[in-house]
């Protein structure tokens, strides 16, 4: 058993952990996002103060990962899908989850690469 962990599971335990992650994440961002949306009604310029502490770069940061959580969110539940409903599923899951690793790579690679640039043209000049 690898030191550290309770399970001897291998690549399924590990993406089936971050798939529960992930989601909670988006969930919690989802509650903030409509809180934040409601603010609005309640006082107009409460949430422009909210919105403009969504400028920090920090924050940007904070949407980087979001974007990740998303993406590998969505690319693990078509996997867990063809696992589910495919059957060769089973069979070619480890596969299945190089691929869906694979493609978040080149995927998250430019997305983080373009939603980055403003912040470092800002702060490092261009």
């Amino acid at each position: 058993m690898p030191r550290g962990t309770l399970y001897r599971g291998r690549e399924g335990m590990w993406s089936w952990v971050a798939h529960r992650v992930t989601g909670v994440l988006v969930f919690f961002f989802l509650f903030a996002h409509v809180l934040d949306t409601a603010l609005v009604r309640v006082s107009p310029n409460d949430y422009d103060l909210v919105v403009d502490t969504y400028k920090h770069p920090f924050v940007t940061l904070m949407e980087v990962g979001l974007v990740g959580a998303v993406l590998f969110h969505a690319l693990n539940g078509i996997r867990v899908m063809l696992v589910d409903f495919w059957d060769k599923g089973v069979r070619l899951q480890r596969q299945m989850l190089y691929a869906e690793l694979t493609l978040f790579a080149i995927l998250m690679g430019p997305a983080t690469y373009f939603m980055l640039l403003p912040v470092a043209e800002r702060y490092l000049g261009k």
